[in-house]
């Protein structure tokens, strides 16, 4: 395991050089075929009430760290390789509390757009996820937690539950695939039809 924290930019060289000697000794390989930027943190507050350093801390993790941790880790992967961001369900619905998590998980799926075009001379295809509600341990875990919102949120979606991490998993796995190679700068809604 190679531990990075998102928000300290000043890592990135260590780390890629890191990932260098990893792949190197453990893979026998010079580069890998798959970056997903998955770190994040959430936020609940209301716009009239956020306050700049929770915005701050939104966007250095989930903006400006996938595009310097993505810059630093460009020569590492393969030519034909693929990018996966992460966004939101909260950028395709709305529910009060999420507004500044959502607007910057919506410049997310923006730069997907152009990183999908900037890197096609390379073949490399970039897309984006906007998982919904995941009972995992996000937020405190509440979704997984408590049995009370766990319901709450279940009814708001059409399979009539809340996602659980093999759900994101499998469709992070068939995004990656050889049998999805043709999509390429778009966002895929993975809410099980979170408030349609």
């Amino acid at each position: 395991m190679l531990p990075l924290d998102i928000t300290n930019t000043a890592s990135y060289p260590a780390f890629a050089s890191a990932v260098t000697e990893t792949l190197k000794t453990g893979f026998g390989r010079e580069r890998f075929d798959f970056l997903v930027n998955n770190a994040g943190n959430g936020l609940f507050a209301n716009f009239t009430d956020a306050t700049e350093d929770q915005f701050a801390s939104l966007v250095a993790t989930h903006l400006r760290g996938p595009v310097f941790l993505t810059q630093k880790l460009l020569p590492l992967v393969e030519d034909a390789g693929r990018i996966l961001n992460v966004s939101s369900g909260f950028v395709l619905f709305t529910l009060p509390g999420y507004s500044l998590y959502a607007a910057v998980k919506a410049a997310v799926e923006a730069l997907t757009r152009y990183m999908a075009v900037e890197l096609g001379s390379r073949q490399i295809r970039v897309n984006a996820i906007a998982p919904g509600a995941i009972a995992t341990d996000f937020g405190g875990g509440v979704v997984r937690d408590n049995k009370d919102v766990n319901a709450y949120v279940a009814q708001g979606i059409a399979l009539g539950r809340v996602g659980l991490p093999d759900d994101i998993g499998g469709a992070v796995a068939a995004i990656l695939s050889d049998d999805m190679a043709w999509a390429n700068g778009t966002t895929f809604d993975i809410s099980g039809g979170q408030l349609l």
